[in-house]
Parts: structure tokens; C-alpha cells; sequence
């Protein structure tokens, strides 16, 4: 049986700290303005507030920590977020076998140790303090910071020569000085970014202030704005990082950035684009376990799955996936291909840029540069005889002619190609001037695919007004909803206020037939295309988003008939 935990006011009154008396008035006074009794006992200055927190901390078996003679470092303050400890008022004080020590002023807050837990992804070990000690030291731990900035960017405008000033700031860095404020903040952008399974960073200077966006779920979410004089010392140092130019700003870069996060290695694809206000530089999160989900685990439906298998088992001819940017292509194409990783298969790719790295598979980087380019890749691939081809993208005829013809001479081709569905993919082909039956003879399937955010399970709630297009769209009638309620996201802290988690993918599978390639031939319209295919039991994205729809309900109707069957 659990020990009963004590109240407040016993703890106190043993102590001797506060007479029966006063007590007593403190209840009632604490009653009748809904305020709790330590802040009350404080408020009459009956007691100091460092009295009322280490009996709070008695009370809850939790051990206090005196700020004022407690020393945090720089190091422990970088375990969380700054802008965690200035919403929440809470401060790290160190980090041990994966337990976070955190100072906390509240040990009923449970929703913010479980909303901390989620944000750091790691256990808590908390400690009390008071309130006010805690706010005093997170602001003039902030002044310091901010003292910091200042000196540094007043030390860069006070140099004359930006770039050379840069240079000499991003040596610094490289010798390791990691205290530096540029250097924190660059790595807390970047970590809690992976932390919050964001896909993108965006860093964008707009005339007064730099905004910070993370893309979660495909939606760009606002973070943070830098102040204006940090622009210069961030970018500088994320283009050191990625093995850039720092004094290049008038032209387009590319880099990459490798770095360990929580006992993982994650890829960033780095882009820096000159603007009106000065470069905007993305940074693309590549997760090494996005590529070896598998197959079954992309979320097929039944009949999907089968026949995914069967096409990408076939030993010639072309498998296209289609899709906008963002959309799932790399991690469907990746996972065919680990299904297919055998020693007995000798596969080949050819990428711009190589984004994951995978043992077992030749894989070739396109560089422009040096006149390397798809089109040489792909004609000197077919010298070193490989089973299975894939080309990251097919972008002009010259390559699809090359594909096609590797298609044709007995070899497995795999690519993407930039179309709203898959009968479209086609007609796209023939327009980048590839003859018509080609195209007919070499494609044995096209896919396309969507992914649809998921309804966060921690703030899911009946939507009692849906959008009656998206109804019309899945053919539900007002007698489905009273059967069958839709869900909503209100928002919480698990999904940063969306009120989406996660996503799913949904697909359009077409597989060629006599009929498709005849009208392909033919050079017939992307409606009679999918007209054809939907005939011949296609099932499209919005059809395959409805069956999703379906599936998720089913749950629901079992507990709804079960609660049925119970009140009978």
C-alpha cells in the first residue's frame, strides 16, 4: 500500500515554522481566493518562500536545490532548449546515464514534465527550488547570453571586412570553442529539430529579424525569430559545418553535415540560396531508419502489397513513382530496393544528391561541376552490368530515352518523375519527346503517392462540424456521422498546437495492360488514361484515402457493437 503523503501544512506546523493561528487563517484565505497555501502563507509573510519549497520538496520526497550557493554551468545549461527554460521556468542541472536533472518550481505540473519529456525525449529526475530564485537565474543567465551576442556581432560590424572577420570567427570555432552563443544556438536549432522529427529547417532573413521554421509533418511551423545581427555569424557558421564557401554569397550551395544526436547519426542536406535580405539556407534531416522500414511497413493496403511485390520482382522493364517533392518517392524506392539487396543482384544508382547510404548497392553522386551528369552516369552503368537500375529522377527525354533503353535490354529500372497522378506519368514521358510506343513497351507499372497527416491521439476530439466538402468528397451523409463521428486535432503540446501527429501514405498503383499500352500508343489524353486504368481496377489516391478511412472506423464500429450487445 502506498505511504500517504503528508500536507503542507502538517510539514509546516511541525517544524515550528508557522503557529496553529496563523494557519487556520491562511486556509480560509487560500479558499476563498483559489490560491494554494504556500503561496498564500507567503503572501502574508508569514513565511519565506524558501521555506515553503523545501517542505514542498519534504512533502513530495524530491530534493531541493539552493540556487544561490548552487552553480550551473554553461555545458548544463545547453542540455535543453533556451527557449524551454524561458516559457517554462525550469533550469538543467545535469545530465547522467540518459536522467535529466531538472530544477522545477511545481511538482504537480505533471503536464509539463510529461510535455519535457517528449520535447528532450529522455527520463526526468526532478529537484525543487523557489520560484522566484529560479526566474532570477534564467534571466540574467539570458542577459549574459544576450551580452554575448551583442559583443559578437559588435565585434563583426567593427571589423570592416565581414568575410574576413567570418573567417577568423569560424577558425575559433573549429578549435572548440563550443561556449560561443552562435555555436549554441546553431546546435539547439539543429537538435531540437531532430527531437521534434522535423524533415526541414528553414532559415530565412527577412528585413528586420531572421525567421526560423521547422517543417513537421509536410507544414512549415513557425519557432523562433533570430535578432538581424545574428544572421551573419549563424549562416557562417552552418556553411562551416557543411563544408561551404563562407565567403561565397552571390551563388547557390550545397553541402552536407553529419553530426551525432542522441547516440544516432543523422545526415543533413544543407542548400544556401542568395536572397533580397541574404541567403536562405535550408537543412534536409535524413534519418538512416527512414530507408530500412521495409515494405509492408510503407502502409499498403492488402491487395497493394502483393502486387508491389510481384512488380518489383519482374526481371526487366521500368517501375516509375510519382509525386510532388516531399511526398515519400526516396523512402518507396529505397525499400524495393533492400528487398532486393541479395548477393546474386548487382544494383546500381544514380543520384542527385546520394541522400542514404546503403551496404550492398553501388550508388554514383551526379556532379554537375565536372560535366558528370545523369545522362554519363547512366551510359557508363550499363558497361558494368547490373541487374536493377535506379535513377533519382528522370528530367529530360535524354535521360527517359536512356532508361528506357536499359529497360529494354534486360534490366530493372526504378525512378521517380514529377506528376500529379500516375496516368499522367505517361503523357509526361511522350511530352519530354520519347516515341509513344517506347514508353508503352518499356513501363510495367507506375505509382503515385500522397502523404496524408494523421489526427494526434493525445487531443483527438468528435469534430461536430466537418467540412461538408471533404464529406461530399468521401461520400459520407448525415446518417454515416450518427453512426460514425469524424475526429479532429484541437491541439496540445504533444503536437506543437496542429493537432496532427504522424503521418500515412496513400497510392495510386497502375499497372500496364494491352488496353493502357494500345492507348499510350495512340497518344491518348491523360483522361482516357485514367479513365482506362480505373476500368481495369485502379483504384485512385482519393479512392485509397477513402479505404483508409474506412479501415479507421472499423475499430470503432467493433467497440460500438460490442457496447451494443452489452446494454442488450
Amino acid at each position: 500500500m502506498a505511504k500517504k503523503r503528508k500536507k503542507l501544512g502538517e510539514i509546516l506546523y511541525r517544524s515550528g515554522v508557522v503557529d496553529k493561528p496563523t494557519l487556520v487563517k491562511a486556509l480560509k484565505k487560500s479558499k476563498s481566493n483559489n490560491k494554494r497555501l504556500g503561496e498564500m502563507l507567503v503572501e502574508m509573510g508569514a513565511v519565506s518562500e524558501d521555506i515553503v519549497t523545501k517542505a514542498i520538496a519534504k512533502q513530495f520526497g524530491l530534493k531541493y536545490i539552493d540556487l544561490d550557493s548552487e552553480d550551473i554551468s554553461q555545458s548544463s545549461l545547453s542540455l535543453i532548449p533556451d527557449e524551454l527554460m524561458r516559457k517554462h521556468f525550469v533550469l538543467p542541472l545535469e545530465k547522467d546515464n540518459g536522467v535529466l536533472k531538472l530544477i522545477i518550481s511545481d511538482p504537480l505540473d505533471l503536464d509539463l514534465q510529461d510535455l519535457l519529456r517528449f520535447r528532450l525525449n529522455t527520463e526526468l529526475e526532478c529537484c525543487l527550488a523557489s520560484p522566484s530564485k529560479i526566474r532570477n537565474r534564467i534571466l540574467n543567465t539570458m542577459d549574459e547570453v544576450r551580452s554575448s551576442i551583442d559583443a559578437t556581432a559588435a565585434e563583426l560590424a567593427a571589423a570592416g571586412h565581414a568575410i574576413e572577420a567570418e573567417v577568423r570567427r569560424a577558425e575559433a570555432a573549429e578549435d572548440g570553442d563550443d561556449d560561443g552563443p552562435v555555436i549554441r544556438l546553431v546546435n539547439l536549432l539543429i537538435d531540437e529539430a531532430v527531437r521534434m522529427d522535423a524533415s526541414d529547417i528553414h532559415i530565412e532573413p527577412m528585413a528586420d529579424r531572421v525567421r526560423i521554421r521547422y517543417r513537421i509533418d509536410g507544414v512549415c511551423i513557425e519557432r523562433d525569430n533570430i535578432p538581424k545581427n545574428m544572421q551573419m555569424p549563424m549562416l557562417a557558421r552552418i556553411k562551416i559545418l557543411s563544408g561551404m564557401d563562407i565567403g561565397e554569397r552571390r551563388l547557390p550551395q550545397d553541402g552536407r553535415i553529419k553530426r551525432m544526436i542522441d547516440n544516432q547519426g543523422i545526415d543533413f542536406r544543407v542548400s544556401a540560396l542568395p536572397g533580397y535580405h541574404g541567403e536562405s539556407t535550408v537543412l534536409r534531416i535524413l534519418r538512416p531508419e527512414s530507408v530500412n522500414i521495409g515494405i509492408q511497413a510503407l502502409g499498403f493496403e492488402d491487395d497493394h502489397y502483393e502486387q508491389f511485390k510481384q512488380i518489383i520482382k519482374r526481371p526487366n522493364g521500368i517501375f516509375l513513382v510519382t509525386g510532388p517533392t516531399g511526398s515519400g518517392k526516396t523512402t518507396t524506392l529505397y525499400s524495393a530496393l533492400k528487398d532486393l539487396n541479395r548477393p546474386d543482384v548487382k544494383i546500381i544508382t544514380a543520384e542527385d544528391p546520394v541522400e542514404y547510404n546503403v551496404v550492398g548497392i553501388n550508388q554514383c553522386q551526379i556532379r554537375t561541376e565536372i560535366d558528370l551528369g545523369f545522362e554519363k552516369i547512366l551510359r557508363s552503368m550499363l558497361r558494368q552490368a547490373p541487374d536493377v537500375i535506379l535513377i533519382g529522377e528522370i528530367r529530360d527525354g535524354i535521360v527517359a530515352d536512356i532508361a528506357i533503353q536499359a529497360a529494354l535490354t534486360g534490366h530493372l529500372v526504378f525512378s521517380t518523375l514529377h506528376t500529379n497522378d500516375a496516368p499522367s506519368a505517361i503523357t509526361r514521358l511522350i511530352d519530354m519527346g520519347v516515341k509513344p510506343f517506347l514508353v508503352a513497351s518499356s513501363i510495367q507499372a507506375i505509382m503515385a503517392q500522397r502523404l496524408l497527416r494523421v489526427i494526434c491521439k493525445g487531443c483527438k476530439e468528435v469534430d461536430k462540424h466537418p467540412n461538408p466538402n471533404y464529406l461530399r468528397l468521401l461520400n459520407i451523409t448525415p446518417a454515416d456521422l450518427k453512426k460514425n463521428p469524424i475526429y479532429k486535432g484541437k491541439g496540445c503540446s504533444r503536437c506543437q498546437g496542429t493537432g496532427f501527429k504522424g503521418r500515412i501514405a496513400i497510392f495510386e498503383m497502375l499497372e500496364m495492360n494491352n488496353q493502357i499500352r494500345e492507348l499510350a500508343f495512340e497518344r491518348a489524353p491523360a483522361t482516357e488514361l485514367r479513365k482506362a486504368a480505373r476500368n481495369t481496377g485502379m483504384r485512385t489516391l482519393l479512392q485509397d484515402g477513402s479505404v483508409r478511412f474506412s479501415r479507421a472506423l472499423q475499430p470503432f464500429q467493433k467497440w460500438q457493437r460490442r457496447h451494443r450487445q452489452k446494454a442488450l
